[in-house]
């Protein structure tokens, strides 16, 4: 089995006013051909937006959208739908379904948020889904969430814990928050410090 770590420091910054977004991925004008995703998984960002700003209505189609919010309120809309606030914690998933027009802005200020993006290949058969689950508290089994091919679970430690990744043919595991130590045993790791 091989693991991969790759640091934060590593990767793709793109900054506009009022935010900055570190891409682990290729995206934009950001090209890797080594970066190009994983599995079903094509994106993965991490966004720190001052109060207001964000991504004005654009459209997706074809995915399951992830975003977890680490800090701050997004304020979510897509299509008609009432806005919907996602807090700390939170965890928002959008089925893009054929295609959907949405737009993300941060609430307060600063906020920051990782957002995945995973193919999905029953798009065309989809209905349009957009549902927001608490992030858990503790070690947690998966989430039941509509992503195709894929199992989505969230993993929050205090100073000390130990939590232990899926055993599975793939595994992505991204920290939002903090510093881990992993140990000989691949597949676990302990949270060493939390900031």
């Amino acid at each position: 089995m091989t693991v991969e770590i790759r640091r934060g420091s590593a990767r793709f910054v793109t900054r506009e006013a009022g935010r900055e977004t570190r891409h682990t991925f290729s995206f934009g004008p950001h090209y890797d051909p080594e970066r190009l995703g994983f599995g079903a998984l094509v994106c993965h960002d991490e966004h720190l937006l001052r109060a207001g700003a964000g991504f004005e209505a654009h459209r997706h189609s074809g995915l399951v959208i992830l975003t977890y919010v680490a800090d701050g309120v997004v304020r979510h809309r897509h299509g008609d739908a009432e806005p919907r606030d996602l807090a700390a914690g939170e965890l928002g998933v959008l089925v893009t379904g054929p295609g959907v027009e949405h737009s993300e802005h941060a609430a307060t200020t600063p906020t920051r948020f990782v957002q995945l993006w995973i193919t999905d290949p029953d798009a065309d058969d989809r209905a349009l889904v957009h549902a927001v689950h608490p992030a858990a508290t503790g070690p947690t089994g998966p989430l039941d969430l509509p992503v195709p091919g894929a199992t989505v679970g969230v993993l929050r430690l205090a100073a000390g814990e130990t939590g232990v990744l899926p055993a599975a043919p793939r595994v992505y595991a991204t920290l939002a928050r903090g510093a881990l130590q992993r140990s000989s045993q691949i597949g676990r790791a302990s949270c060493r410090e939390r900031v």
